[in-house]
């Protein structure tokens, strides 16, 4: 997969759609594609970055007329001679090509192929190529957002500025190793201490941003608890404006978790609709309890309704989920006072729902992320910035005691160790297959 020595061909875009693109990347791209494309000139004899019109023939059969840009490395996104073809969005159209293309000595690419010879040239960071990814994913202006700051860089240039404050320390350790001997000092601890500390706290600002991070990524987890026949389906229904979850006067109708999506203001959230919290002998709604149990304890947010007829569940919340508390069935209640910072709402006739939206929104603060601060979605680098914050937090504890300077420089290398396998700097080739393995094959 990570060879540079064969031409690799694939769609990059999904069929079904009224245009193609195909792609050509490697050393033989344009002479395998000249083999295809007849046109005014050879796309060979063209200037690089120009678009040419022409025709695909399968010898003196036309298969279709296209479109045909060339790029040269190493301005390409791959870094090599690059063609794409724009043609006809018909299935056999595209196939046809693609098969052409492979009898005149290209390869079907692999998925993420493109992508991890981009990285592989040195084009983008890998922290970048995993953007691409998400930029493709992105389903929300959240999520776009995000995706778009990681993949121009800003994400990447904190980390490196990061490791460079890093190098510039161990280099002066590394100094103070050489002339041991001597009892020489490079490094000045009061500034080696103070430096570590702004480190340490780019690191935890870094890592606590995934919570934001992978809820934008995965979607907002809300989860709608109370009672049975508090109103909860009723009221997921309102939310989505269609009857997803059946509604029933009987006790215990929802006995098991419903998930819907929905885009509120540009950031996806995950409704959960949940079994009613309550005492009971029955197995099946033993079982839905348990799982609102579980939804309650991944959800971010936490919708609490309160019917004014039955008790309100007791929840337990962690410091970072919000709760919002939320009176229900309004329109049968009417001249009751409801407590302060209780929204008051009607699921049945939409009453209030619109202030319950604005709350529900308002509880994911986005300011820093349209801002262009760097936020981390991904679990891998999550993992990375943990275990370089404790390598960190080791070296301070070192520095603190007064430890041998090759301890201190040793705790310094993992710190880079760690931070260099976010941008691909550190790597493994069983890292980039379980990246690179996820895309889809023409990226």
């Amino acid at each position: 997969m990570y060879t540079h020595d064969d031409t690799i061909v694939a769609p990059a875009t999904a069929s079904g759609g009224a245009l193609s693109v195909i792609r050509l990347s490697g050393e033989r791209a344009v002479e395998i594609a000249d083999r295809l494309f007849r046109g005014r000139k050879p796309l060979a004899e063209s200037r690089p970055a120009t678009v040419r019109y022409g025709l695909i023939c399968d010898g003196e059969r036309i298969v279709d007329d296209v479109v045909a840009t060339l790029f040269r490395a190493p301005n390409s996104y791959t870094g090599e001679d690059s063609v794409e073809f724009s043609c006809h969005g018909s299935q056999y159209i595209t196939s046809e090509i693609i098969r052409l293309a492979v009898e005149a000595g290209a390869r079907l690419a692999t998925a993420g192929e493109f992508t991890s010879r981009a990285f592989l040239a040195g084009r983008i960071d890998l922290s970048q190529a995993e953007a691409v990814a998400d930029m493709i994913a992105a389903d929300s202006q959240a999520a776009h957002a995000m995706a778009s700051t990681q993949l121009r860089g800003g994400y990447s240039s904190e980390l490196n500025s990061l490791r460079a404050d890093l190098l510039r320390l161990t280099s002066l350790l590394e100094l103070e190793l050489d002339f041991s001997e001597e009892d020489v000092t490079f490094a000045d601890r009061a500034q080696l201490r103070q430096t570590m500390g702004e480190i340490g706290r780019h690191i935890s600002r870094l890592k606590e941003s995934f919570q934001l991070g992978n809820a934008i990524r995965e979607g907002v987890a809300v989860a709608i608890i109370g009672a049975p026949n508090a109103g909860k389906s009723t009221l997921l229904n309102r939310l989505l404006g269609e009857n997803r979850a059946m509604v029933s006067e009987i006790a215990g109708t929802t006995r098991d978790t419903i998930e819907e999506r929905m885009n509120i203001d540009g950031v996806v959230f995950r409704f959960i609709d949940t079994a009613g919290l309550h005492e009971t002998s029955d197995r099946l709604e033993q079982m839905g309890i348990e799982r609102t149990k579980e939804a309650l304890e991944r959800a971010q947010i936490v919708v609490v309704l309160n019917d004014g007829l039955n008790a309100v569940p007791k929840v337990s919340l962690s410091e970072n989920q919000r709760l919002i508390e939320v009176a229900n069935k309004m329109d049968l209640r009417q001249g009751e006072s409801i407590a302060d910072g209780v929204i008051s709402i009607s699921a049945l006739t939409g009453e209030g729902v619109e202030e319950l939206l604005r709350a529900i929104r308002s509880a994911v603060d986005t300011r820093s992320l349209y801002a262009g601060d760097s936020i981390v979605s991904s679990a891998r680098h999550r993992e990375a910035l943990h275990h370089a914050g404790e390598a960190l937090n080791r070296a301070i504890e070192a520095l603190d005691s007064d430890l041998p300077t090759d301890l201190l420089s040793e705790d310094i290398r993992q710190v880079l160790h760690h931070i260099g396998c976010i941008t691909g700097d550190i790597t493994s080739d069983e890292i980039l297959q379980s990246i690179f393995s996820k895309f889809c094959i023409g990226k």
